[in-house]
């Protein structure tokens, strides 16, 4: 596959992200939040092991492996995707794609604090710039909110949750495929948000009572989205690396916002689209990008 291709490849995946949130924020408005997120994960968490049966990559784990991903199916499935779909109850996609834009910011804040990466003036400066866009988002007075709404916090403890997710697989990505590891996540976190849906929604809903809009969009979301996307961007990434693989999830916030607008008809305000911009622009400073770039262009001088 030439490079092109693969950037081609990767804006598909971010336009499918980014129109993902916009089907959650859809379905959480047809079932009950916590028992969709199970089924939806658990669905792509089978795809996912399929995938991972064709490859022949099942092996077992030791101890310390088996605690790593049950900690990162805590936080990355069981606390990500409850609090995310809680959150989409109240308060618009919009906002949760835009909120849901820190995680790579915050995934570098965390490194820093957990596995002693460093801080710069130019990473300072990028988590100055994201936390400063996420004030214009969920501090928005052409929306008349004047604090914070419950639906945006639930939005960023899911993004904090995530990220911190990320910390525990980067721990544990050079002794487990990540494709195993994705699986087992998504298997694990699956099981545990059912179990979790029996207490906090008692009622449930009914298989046969929903549209075929409704599972059209459950599917789509489950097996484009949450499925196929991973596998995706994990391709991608063995292609072009992390790095540039990395900074086409800032298209997602993006995608999500057109989603938002044409799908749900939701208004997209001035201060959503300077925290969009304010958000990139930290993620771009405060992941080291811009950094790395500055000094390779020095060496790339120096050595002329």
């Amino acid at each position: 596959m030439s490079r092109l291709n693969t950037y081609l490849l990767l804006l598909f995946v971010m336009v499918i992200w980014g129109l993902n949130v916009v089907a959650v924020k859809f379905l959480v408005e047809h079932m009950p939040p916590v028992q969709m997120q199970g089924l939806r994960i658990g669905l792509a968490g089978i795809c996912a092991l399929l995938a991972v049966c064709l490859l022949r990559e099942m092996k077992s784990l030791s101890k310390k492996q088996w605690r790593i991903v049950l900690a990162a199916s805590l936080f990355g499935q069981v606390g990500h995707h409850s609090l995310l779909a809680v959150g989409l109850t109240q308060t618009t996609a919009a906002n949760g794609s835009l909120i849901l834009g820190l995680i790579p910011l915050t995934t570098a804040v965390l490194a820093m604090i957990f596995l002693g990466d460093p801080l710069t003036r130019w990473r300072f400066a990028g988590i100055a710039l994201g936390f400063t866009g996420i004030s214009f988002i969920i501090l928005n007075p052409e929306e008349g909110v004047a604090m914070i709404s419950s639906g945006d916090l639930y939005i960023f403890l899911s993004m904090l949750s995530q990220a911190f997710s990320f910390i525990l697989i980067k721990r544990a990505s050079g002794t487990i495929s990540p494709r195993w590891m994705t699986a087992l996540m998504l298997l694990i976190g699956s099981v545990s948000l059912l179990v979790m849906s029996f207490f906090v929604e008692p009622g449930g809903f009914s298989l046969t009572s929903q549209t075929g809009l409704v599972w059209f969009v459950f599917l789509s979301s489950a097996i484009l989205a949450t499925g196929l996307g991973h596998l995706l961007f994990n391709a991608a990434i063995q292609k072009i690396g992390p790095g540039q693989t990395a900074l086409f999830n800032n298209f997602v916030p993006f995608f999500a916002l057109i989603g938002s607008y044409f799908l749900l008809g939701e208004s997209i305000y001035i201060t959503q689209i300077l925290g969009f911009i304010f958000i990139v622009a930290g993620v771009l400073f405060g992941t080291g990008y811009i950094e790395q770039t500055v000094l390779k262009k020095k060496r790339a001088v120096l050595r002329k």
